[in-house]
């Protein structure tokens, strides 16, 4: 099992729950400037995602040996069924916001709400070619060679720096096998995004992005537009990972959002 944290605002039933999931090559520490915030009304649950964070000590042979999107999205529900948690908001970052879309998807009576920060809707051309090229070298370049090009073309910007740097220093914890299991998820990626675009899941969602987040707010500009149970919002001067970049209007955002679910 993944490893996780807790942190019970309210031990009774009458308390809910925020599943938080972060992205590629982070871990639950990127959601520091949440906690604190959120615990104070509710009842939070921060996963380490395997072979990230502290799920990194955990053997890989505990885990089913392919990883796939529907894999990983089961390690979460294996947490809320020890935790008894029957259901939870979820909040995911970047690729987090895949993973939390795709339990939805499979386990739509466990969520009450999807919170999408810096979501991941479409792979523009741009991104369709750092994916090639990263297939391609994976296995002569070195893992951070690679994550640290992928994250300054996402995040460019010098107010991107804080995150940009966050990232890439929780990167510096896996493992080169570990990036390449992960770098083969890229296969299901178009796909299964495009599912996501085209039909409306029936369960209230809020993209929260950065107006400088230039590889993926078009396409959820796009499809928030033809989703009636969706609703965007747009941060000014921020970037991809909106959480960190400018946590003040995300958490505020993401509690007016939560007090009208």
């Amino acid at each position: 099992m993944i490893y996780y944290t807790k942190y019970i605002y309210d031990n009774s039933n009458n308390r809910e729950w925020i599943t938080f999931v972060h992205g590629a090559g982070g871990s639950s520490t990127i959601w520091f400037k949440q906690i604190k915030y959120f615990s104070k009304k509710y009842n939070l649950l921060l996963l380490d995602l395997r072979g990230h964070g502290k799920s990194k000590t955990i053997p890989m042979n505990l885990f089913k040996k392919k990883y796939t999107f529907n894999s990983i999205t089961s390690d979460i529900l294996e947490v809320l069924d020890k935790e008894n948690i029957k259901k939870s908001h979820f909040v995911g970052i970047s690729l987090g916001t895949i993973l939390i879309r795709n339990f939805a998807e499979n386990y739509p009576t466990r969520v009450i709400s999807l919170i999408m920060g810096g979501a991941i809707l479409k792979l523009n051309l741009r991104s369709k070619i750092l994916m090639f090229l990263g297939n391609s070298t994976k296995s002569i370049l070195p893992y951070m060679w690679i994550y640290k090009i992928l994250a300054f073309i996402v995040m460019p910007n010098k107010n991107h720096k804080e995150s940009r740097v966050l990232f890439i220093n929780e990167a510096k914890k896996l493992y080169q096998k570990e990036f390449k299991k992960w770098f083969q998820l890229t296969s299901e990626l178009v796909p299964l995004l495009r599912v996501f675009r085209q039909v409306e899941i029936q369960i209230p969602t809020i993209y929260i992005m950065g107006d400088q987040d230039y590889m993926f707010l078009p396409s959820v500009t796009k499809a928030v537009s033809m989703h009636k149970t969706s609703e965007l919002k747009v941060i000014n001067n921020c970037g991809h990972v909106v959480n960190v970049e400018k946590p003040g209007v995300f958490n505020n955002n993401m509690l007016e959002f939560l007090k009208r679910i």
